[in-house]
């Protein structure tokens, strides 16, 4: 019966995770806090991998320190989320979270001229604003990647994307966002998001996406609160 243990662990976990609720700053609607549900499911896998390892004692310890430092870590992103929506708000960029990770969608028809890796003046301001949260928030990576339709071929798409991808990662080091965190990359068309045969997908494959994630420091510092 030792392998039911983690159940006990996890049903213990619910209603405290459950408590939490956050309310968005942009909506005004409230939905259950990340940060509560990062922290158990985190708790939940631990707790497992304790219990197979070390019996019950071991799914209770591991569920909690695993928790513990999911619930650090998701309410840093929690409070980064918040005020990049904030920030962004009516700016027509995209502001998602998987997770630990937050992602910003921007479109190329409000970044890039068709064929350019020149920012827009609209694309300068919406990252000027965006620039200020990720340096207040430094312990974090950001992944900038470029996409594009499958108009033309990959001889030119691909350096497109790339380019489009640094441009924004000058950009933010210009406004003060440490090169140490950044990294770019170009997909060309290879990674579409709608389908390339209408006019509508195409435009939503135009875009660079920046893809922040909590680094190591962010997990040591949550490991510490413990």
């Amino acid at each position: 019966m030792k392998f039911l243990k983690p159940l006990t662990v996890i049903a213990t976990a619910i209603p405290l995770a459950l408590t939490g609720c956050v309310t968005d700053p942009v909506t005004g609607q409230q939905s259950a806090s990340k940060t509560a549900m990062y922290g158990l499911g985190g708790a939940a896998v631990c707790g497992i991998v304790g219990a197979l390892t070390h019996g019950g004692k071991g799914a209770r310890n591991s569920a909690l320190a695993c928790g513990a430092v999911g619930a650090g870590i998701g309410g840093y992103m929690d409070y980064q989320e918040k005020k990049l929506r904030q920030s962004l708000a009516n700016t027509n960029i995209e502001v998602e979270r998987q997770g630990n990770q937050i992602k910003l969608v921007m479109p190329e028809n409000v970044t890039f001229a068709t064929g350019s890796a020149a920012l827009s003046g609209q694309a300068q301001s919406a990252l000027s604003a965006a620039a200020q949260t990720l340096v207040q928030y430094p312990d974090t990576t950001l992944t900038i990647n470029g996409h594009t339709d499958n108009t033309g071929n990959d001889a030119i798409n691909e350096p497109l994307s790339r380019n489009r991808a640094e441009s924004v990662a000058t950009f933010l080091q210009s406004r003060g966002v440490s090169s140490t965190r950044l990294s770019t990359f170009g997909y060309g068309s290879r990674q579409p998001i709608a389908s390339n045969a209408t006019v509508e997908g195409r435009a939503q494959n135009r875009r660079v996406e920046i893809l922040i994630n909590p680094d190591q420091r962010a997990i040591d510092a949550a490991k510490k609160q413990m």
